[in-house]
């Protein structure tokens, strides 16, 4: 969009379902928290995987998401090429404070109509950790809340511990529910 002028080319901004949505600012409790989570990540990866911060995330030609974090399959061009799609993603990660409700009602369900396997909010206002599996068209089937033991673990990374320390919120693990997620309201339509 910013090779051909759409928008301005140093404007942070993400596709979400063909709209553009202007991105909220990074304050220093957002980037603390991204940047302890990469740290705690990247230390054990061994070239098992790729730890990749605020980059986009192509999911077809209506959305290009930028999450805070992923951890992604291992490439030997680290997606230089071309960006990554869901299949490469392990582990997707949201850092929400002011944008909580974005990252629930909007990008959500996007992620999970994408088949990205595991996604965590870490919603800094609340101290948890909120853990999203088993996506299908609907949503997430299954939402866990770490709130009072030391580490939580990605299902396809389950040698990764990430301590409580690591995105300074608690982390133990409750099961419930996800009822059915609500649909998509665009704000900037592209079509």
């Amino acid at each position: 969009m910013a090779e051909v002028g759409l928008i301005a080319p140093d404007a942070r901004v993400e596709l979400l379902e063909r709209v553009v949505i202007d991105m909220m600012p990074i304050g220093p409790l957002h980037g603390g928290a991204v940047n302890q989570l990469s740290n705690a990540l990247f230390q054990p990866t061994n070239n098992r995987w790729i730890v990749s911060t605020q980059n986009p995330l192509h999911l077809g030609p209506k959305s290009e998401p930028v999450p805070d974090l992923m951890l992604l399959k291992p490439r030997d061009d680290f997606y230089s090429t071309s960006l990554p799609v869901a299949a490469d993603v392990f582990l997707l990660v949201e850092v929400a404070d002011s944008s909580l409700e974005r990252d629930r009602e909007d990008k959500l369900p996007i992620y999970a109509m994408a088949g990205i396997v595991e996604v965590w909010i870490v919603n800094l206002p609340e101290q948890q950790i909120e853990i999203y599996r088993d996506p299908n068209p609907a949503g997430y089937t299954t939402v866990q809340i770490a709130r009072d033991t030391d580490e939580v673990s990605p299902l396809s990374l389950p040698e990764i511990f990430i301590p409580r320390s690591a995105p300074r919120v608690p982390a133990a693990v409750s099961e419930r529910r996800l009822i059915k997620p609500e649909v998509f309201a665009g704000k900037r339509s592209l079509r």
